[in-house]
């Protein structure tokens, strides 16, 4: 199936300001967690920084994800475009296999200090939100769309299959990271097919330990698979800690603070520290 490219923006932009309305209309009817700074403290960072980073994709690469995988089809690059499998089959295989690199790549930027420098701003913040799942470095946004592209090629994966991805993946990154409040035998049962609020938020645990767990977005089989799943915080989500030791001011909060963080403080802490 082909997709133009001129409906992909339009999906993606609906999907997005559609869930972040939902999500945070949610928030405020049924939080999880009281929150330690009020919203205005917080969001014009948050979603400066998202709307830079769109600014910065857009402009350097305008067909991005989607552009990749039409190009891959046209030139017959890639597994998929080699097999003669059924479409259905090409596009959930696609999706899957890229939410497992993103889940390896998620793990990587962990693992490697170079790469938790640019992703330590995401865990910087000084409450989970909804805004926290769009709040990345443009850095890390960028690598990760090289890392992507690569993934698309390789695969040979249809357009189709690269848009409902980033879709899910864009939709999943604000759910998991709402301040929402899930009956527990609903999140029990629904943890078993997405990674839902209470299971992403153990990640944003100041304990390290906690932290290096639960690297899903959109499903939470690859955690169990791979040994990284942790169902719960040891302190309990209510008395939980997150963020980052020596990004604790509030003037951390600034988008230029934000954007230079990178550049600036101590090299983390070993993976096995304990806080």
């Amino acid at each position: 199936m082909r997709l133009p490219l001129d409906c992909e923006l339009i999906v993606r932009l609906g999907a997005f300001a559609g869930g972040f309305l939902v999500i945070a209309l949610w928030e405020t009817t049924a939080p999880r967690r009281a929150r330690s700074l009020e919203r205005w403290s917080r969001w014009p960072g948050n979603v400066g920084v998202v709307v830079l980073d769109t600014l910065l994709v857009r402009v350097l690469f305008p067909t991005a994800t989607i552009g990749v995988a039409l190009m891959a089809e046209a030139r017959g690059w890639g597994l998929f475009n080699l097999l003669s499998l059924p479409a259905a089959v090409s596009v959930i295989a696609s999706v899957l296999l890229l939410d497992l690199a993103i889940w390896a790549q998620h793990a990587l930027f962990h693992w490697l200090p170079i790469l938790w420098r640019l992703h330590r701003m995401h865990h910087a913040d000084l409450d989970v939100d909804v805004t926290t799942g769009i709040r990345f470095h443009p850095l890390e946004i960028l690598l990760s769309l090289f890392i992507k592209f690569v993934v698309v090629t390789t695969l040979g994966a249809p357009a189709l299959a690269v848009l409902i991805f980033e879709v899910l993946l864009n939709l999943s990154s604000m759910f998991n990271h709402a301040n929402i409040r899930l009956a527990p035998r609903l999140d029990r049962i629904a943890r078993l097919l997405v990674v839902t609020p209470d299971m992403h938020r153990v990640h944003h645990s100041i304990s390290r330990l906690e932290t290096d767990s639960n690297f899903g977005f959109n499903f939470p089989w690859w955690d169990r698979l791979f040994g990284t799943y942790r169902a719960q915080p040891e302190a309990g989500h209510d008395a939980m800690i997150i963020g980052i030791e020596g990004f604790r001011d509030t003037r951390e909060l600034r988008l230029d603070r934000m954007l230079l963080q990178p550049f600036r403080g101590p090299e983390p802490p070993s993976p096995d520290a304990v806080d």
